[in-house]
């Protein structure tokens, strides 16, 4: 449009000489046909004149184009490096999150053993404490007895002092009653979750307690402490009082009472993997980091082959290249092949293959290892369930089988990651580990609580076969200390 206008500028000033021109040949009344041939002159020179400017407005023009697109250019590269600064800068931040919350967990974790490693030395001061009054008191009846048979024979000997100086009599001496002995104590109960409430010592001095509102009340606090939640230790507490309050109980009735409530709760979930008649049957292992799947499913797959059954094992934590060699090396343990894929390929693309694979081979189980996940990090979790999709797309049935393996370590962080997985890959059951290691494992009660998942199975080693079915009664019995 600007260039239009000064074409238009420049063409209006050649038309005014035009006029001038005529009027000047009019006003003076000169030769027409040199007047004539003056304006052709004039009109060819307006006319170069007006080509050159226009060429030289183009060339502006052009000139202003290149410049424009030379500075989008170099806006949409600076856009892009800023974008790119922007994105190093966000994962810089999370990786620095990440490392403040490790920081952080190792701080409670070192918190909560000192709390552990205060409350056993109190325990101990407390059974150093009973064993020194049981001794003191012992020792005083033992001096009130030697005192009172001193008094006895000194009397005795005073009586017959007597009899020999004067008239002969009958006498009968009775006897001194001796003391009542204290009742046998009880052999010292299996250490459990209930020593800080009872006692220890060998000489104890009281065995039987009233069970009332208070000792339910520390008996709820001990179940808590033992990672049992608030709910599911009120409903043992609970079904442990009823028709029970007023009457005195000992440490052994007292946890036979709570392991046969814990035991009730979680019978109805104590149940083995499940084998189905159609192969291969694809068991999908999930979990966050460090909760033991690797040890897991070679465990498992061990366990199978040992019953006859052909396992497959598909390495589908291809980021990290650690967890593709610690597989095969249980793979080799297990005499179980294991299909893996180079380092940062695409999991779900892995688990497709190893289920053609595992169709060829005819194999009667596919086991499948993911990537360990944080519940918390929404893209990673969008890669597991990105992983069930695929497999769904040759077997829409796929998996038949969800594993979730949790530490027991975690205590009730377990709850929110059983909920979470649930939601994005239908787990159908439990696998706990590290029960082994200082897991007070109250959590594995509050899960079956609340959940009602299957629990499969519970780890208590490293060895291959340290991977046990779940039993309730020894599970409870070993979480209370009783020893049957």
């Amino acid at each position: 449009m600007a260039f239009f206008k000064k074409l238009k500028d420049r063409m209006f000033k050649s038309s005014s000489k035009i006029d001038e021109g005529l009027e000047a040949i009019v006003s003076d009344g000169g030769d027409a046909e040199d007047v004539v041939q003056d304006i052709a002159a004039q009109q060819e020179a307006g006319e170069a004149a007006a080509k050159v400017e226009a060429e030289r407005v183009q060339a502006e023009k052009t000139a202003e184009q290149e410049a424009r697109e030379r500075a989008e250019a170099e806006a949409k590269k600076e856009a892009e490096t800023a974008a790119r600064i922007a994105e190093e800068a966000r994962a810089k931040a999370e990786a620095a999150r990440h490392v403040e919350e490790a920081a952080q967990a190792d701080e409670k974790r070192k918190a909560a053993k000192e709390a552990e490693e205060a409350a056993q030395a109190a325990i101990a001061a407390q059974e150093r404490q009973a064993e020194e009054a049981a001794q003191a008191a012992e020792q005083r009846a033992q001096e009130l007895a030697e005192k009172e048979e001193a008094e006895r024979l000194a009397a005795v000997e005073e009586a017959e002092q007597e009899a020999k100086t004067s008239e002969p009599l009958r006498t009968t001496l009775t006897p001194v009653a001796p003391m009542l002995d204290a009742a046998p104590d009880e052999p010292a109960p299996k250490r459990g979750i209930l020593g800080r409430l009872m006692g220890r010592g060998t000489a104890a001095p009281v065995t039987r307690r009233v069970l009332d509102d208070a000792m339910l009340e520390q008996l709820e606090e001990l179940l808590i402490s033992a990672d049992m939640g608030v709910d599911t230790a009120l409903r043992v507490t609970a079904n442990m009082a009823e028709g029970r309050l007023g009457k005195k109980l000992s440490v052994t009735e007292i946890k036979t009472l709570m392991s046969d409530e814990i035991a009730r709760i979680m019978e109805p979930v104590a149940k083995p993997l499940p084998l189905y008649a159609k192969t291969p049957q694809v068991v999908l292992v999930v979990g966050v980091n460090g909760s033991g799947k690797t040890t897991t499913i070679g465990k498992l797959a061990s366990q199978f082959r040992g019953a006859g059954k052909k396992v497959v094992i598909a390495a589908g934590d291809t980021f990290r290249a650690a967890a593709v060699e610690q597989l095969q090396v249980w793979g080799e343990r297990a005499g179980v092949p294991v299909l893996t894929a180079p380092h940062g390929s695409d999991p779900a693309s892995l688990a497709f293959d190893a289920m053609t694979r595992a169709e060829e081979d005819g194999a009667d189980l596919l086991m499948i290892d993911t990537a360990g996940r944080l519940q918390n990090r929404g893209d990673l979790m969008e890669e597991l369930a990105k992983i069930v999709r695929v497999i769904r797309k040759k077997d829409p049935e796929a998996p038949h089988n969800t594993l979730l393996v949790l530490d027991a370590t975690t205590g009730q962080n377990a709850v929110n990651q059983v909920k979470v997985f649930q939601e994005i890959s239908d787990v159908s059951g439990l696998v706990m580990t590290k029960l082994d290691g200082t897991a007070k494992g109250g959590v594995l009660v509050a899960l079956a609580d609340k959940f009602g998942l299957p629990i499969h199975a519970i780890g208590v080693g490293e060895q291959i076969d340290d991977l046990q079915p779940f039993d309730p009664q020894e599970f409870a019995d070993a979480l209370t200390g009783l020893d049957r």
